[in-house]
């Protein structure tokens, strides 16, 4: 079963964060799928373009949304490589935001990587580059592997799993939007993670990346639990406004919750007011077809 927890009020959020002044500086993280930094076919100006760059106003917009939330931990997706991801930490830190720590993670796709900016350093880092999953008559890697990076807290380390599943694009026909292979990423993810941490109720770790499905479909479902056993619970996000998408799909004008959290029952009570918060500036939209989601942990 899904667990939707309720939205907190201002005097909750307020509340927690004289607790969390008292108690020490909280550990802030965002996941944001910043949309194809790299050389990719692009319609620029009514042409198009091969190989091309994120245009400069995109990536000055996404360096605009970077200051705004202002996140100690930076887990990206569609990210290009070390080139790509050390021109933006080098751009972020001319306009005064320092990020001095850094992992890139290359699997299967060689073209969108995941990969971590932090202002904390790491305790470790592992890259799951073996992770594979029976796929009708063959086997199939998960395209983007599983990036984990651990960091060190007064009261324990707390691991975040950042995670990019497949797009929906059809390879295969008998996979309609690929969500056979996402499923199978999922679950293979998921026996990893459990392994990891057998014990997830006591354990302190995040799931978090672009999912490429909504809460209530097979791939989040898989990592929320198996069986009897609750592995992460999903937290609800919003906007200023209330709002909830993370995703504009532009070619059917649609707007979707691809962007998720998960969060183990050990951790969870020492998420802020227990859900994530949505950014909704103007930068946004010229940034990224994804928002960024923020979460807090105590």
């Amino acid at each position: 079963m899904i667990k939707i927890l309720p939205r907190p009020s201002f005097l909750v959020w307020l509340a927690v964060g004289l607790i969390m002044t008292a108690h020490g500086e909280p550990l802030t993280i965002a996941t944001y799928n910043v949309e194809n930094y790299n050389l990719a076919d692009r319609q620029v100006e009514g042409v198009h373009r091969k190989d091309y760059p994120k245009p400069e106003a995109e990536k000055a917009a996404l360096r605009a949304v970077i200051r705004q939330i202002d996140v100690e931990v930076l887990a990206l997706q569609e990210i290009g490589g070390e080139p790509f991801l050390n021109e933006l930490q080098r751009d972020l830190k001319r306009e005064g935001v320092d990020y001095p720590y850094r992992t890139v993670f290359q699997a299967e796709d060689v073209d969108r990587m995941i990969a971590v900016l932090s202002k904390r350093p790491f305790a470790s880092v592992k890259n799951h580059d073996d992770l594979s999953f029976k796929y009708f008559d063959g086997v199939s890697k998960v395209k983007r592997g599983l990036l984990e990076v651990r960091f060190s807290k007064t009261d324990g380390e707390v691991t975040l799993f950042v995670v990019h599943l497949k797009s929906r694009y059809t390879d295969r026909p008998d996979d309609p939007n690929s969500a056979l292979q996402r499923a199978g990423e999922a679950m293979v993810i998921r026996e990893r993670v459990l392994a990891t941490f057998p014990d997830p109720a006591s354990a302190r770790f995040l799931i978090m990346g672009d999912f490429n499905d909504g809460r209530t479909s097979r791939p989040v479902r898989a990592m929320l639990e198996r069986g009897k056993t609750t592995i992460t619970d999903w937290l609800p996000a919003a906007d200023t406004r209330g709002h909830v998408w993370s995703h504009f799909f532009r070619r059917d004008d649609s707007y979707s919750r691809v962007d998720h959290v998960l969060v183990s029952p050990g951790l969870l009570p020492k998420v802020q007011g227990q859900a994530g918060r949505i950014q909704d500036s103007i930068e946004v939209g010229l940034a990224s077809d994804h928002r960024p989601v923020i979460v807090v942990v105590e």
